[in-house]
């Protein structure tokens, strides 16, 4: 693969390999991670491609540049399109930019953090234990797609605050339309839908039957005299409003528990999936893990999630775009209507920051933290996951829940291979284990 540089004089692109524009797309769209290492491996930490969708792009895997592609005013390199909220409405905070991103954000804040997650941890529990009632004992069977019905289940209660037939109907509508729109997501969208045997027309279909879903909801928890008690995502939203005195439009809600839906659901239960694969394949870890469960510490597991993450990215790129005339990243200017991929993945496997980076060692993360910016899983800058602390901690319980009833027992298989589901990369097998239920003291 050899290397082109940029010959222009008013724009410094970095370098980029020299290989047809329909390769290096393919090579993005088919084989990302393998794609982005090679083009490391040859231009460096930062190099052009050319890619379907994005168009041109500038591709950053320095925790340096990243952090100023993250800073920069949003009114120079913002939001990258196309985005997620083509799938999720124009009222999701993946739309929007500049001071009604700053606006959402801040509204969306309060009942994601703090004293709201508190509140979470029992459902978290719940979900759990109700789970894992079922599991098998001393034969294999996926993790993958048990952690997708937790998640599902935690958001639905702590973020919709539905019950009852809500419940169940979104249950039923939502985890197939997400599946769908991951997988669309970042595809050329066509002007025209062409009906329900179309993949748009039924993500359309999807749409149709959570706004009826989503609307008698709204209606029900505005009219609950417990309306000021309740600790949903949606009663907090509801009840919330901008400096101004205005409050969200019902669409805009609609849109935005549908984008914390998606943002947490299928990402957080995909790295749950990869923690029962990497744990499975650690016994030393998992000896640390059971002997830390049943005191009130959680340092190790802690950092068992954030190596997990690194080591095994589920998202592995965040995306801005140059709106200014020109955005001087570094020694290079990159020009307006660029733009800038953030290699997440690729970052989590610099050796200056995480030596022997191939190697699973939560250990790295005990005591200590690397910079901000190398380890992301979650992005950063003003469009870092506004649901992270409570991912997090749901991981946190869910994990501490399963090891205090159950031993996993540790396999020589090899290590499973990611599998791309449109934008979480999972576990291809699932994350099977085999589990033992502890005996009680």
């Amino acid at each position: 693969m050899t290397v082109v540089h940029s010959s222009t004089k008013s724009d410094r692109l970095p370098p980029g390999p020299g290989i047809p524009h329909a390769l290096q797309g393919l090579g993005f769209s088919f084989a990302r991670k393998w794609t982005i290492r090679q083009a490391t491996r040859r231009c460096g930490e930062v190099f052009t491609l050319s890619l379907p969708v994005f168009g041109e792009s500038v591709i950053v895997a320095d925790p340096v540049l990243a952090k100023q592609v993250f800073m920069a005013n949003p009114d120079e390199v913002g939001n990258i399109s196309p985005n997620l909220s083509r799938v999720l409405g124009p009222g999701s905070v993946f739309a929007l930019d500049g001071t009604d991103h700053r606006l959402r954000r801040k509204l969306l804040t309060p009942p994601l953090h703090g004293k709201s997650i508190k509140n979470y941890e029992r459902i978290f529990e719940e979900e759990t234990l109700r789970e894992i009632q079922t599991w098998p004992e001393g034969s294999p069977f996926e993790t993958l797609e048990p952690m997708m019905r937790i998640t599902l289940n935690v958001i639905l209660r702590a973020v919709f605050g539905a019950d009852g037939a809500h419940l169940d109907e979104l249950r039923r509508s939502i985890p197939p339309w997400v599946t769908l729109g991951s997988r669309l997501a970042v595809l050329p969208m066509p002007s025209h839908t062409y009906g329900r045997f179309t993949p748009w027309g039924r993500l359309a279909a999807y749409r149709t039957t959570y706004d009826e879903i989503i609307g008698r909801l709204i209606d029900a928890v505005a009219a609950d005299p417990d309306l000021d008690s309740r600790d949903d995502v949606l009663s907090l939203l509801l009840r919330s409003t901008y400096d101004d005195g205005s409050s969200m439009s019902r669409e805009d809600v609609g849109d935005e528990l549908l984008t914390l839906l998606a943002a947490g659901h299928e990402t957080t239960a995909a790295t749950l999936g990869w923690a029962f694969e990497r744990l499975s394949r650690h016994p030393e870890v998992l000896d640390r893990l059971a002997a830390e469960v049943d005191s009130d510490d959680n340092t190790y597991r802690q950092a068992a999630i954030l190596e997990v993450q690194r080591t095994r990215t589920i998202i592995d790129f965040a995306g801005r775009h140059v709106y200014a005339p020109s955005f001087e990243l570094g020694d290079w200017v990159i020009p307006h209507g660029y733009s800038i991929l953030v290699a997440i993945a690729q970052m989590h496997r610099r050796d200056e920051d995480f030596p022997e980076p191939l190697r699973f060692d939560p250990e790295r993360f005990v005591g200590q933290r690397p910079s901000t910016f190398a380890h992301i899983p979650y992005g950063g800058g003003t469009r870092r996951c506004v649901g992270a602390t409570f991912a997090n901690v749901e991981m946190d319980v869910v994990l501490r829940t399963v090891l205090r009833h159950f031993t996993i027992e540790p396999t020589t298989e090899p290590a499973e291979k990611q599998h791309f589901r449109g934008v979480a990369h999972t576990p291809k097998l699932g994350g099977r284990i085999v589990v033992h239920r502890r005996q009680a003291n």
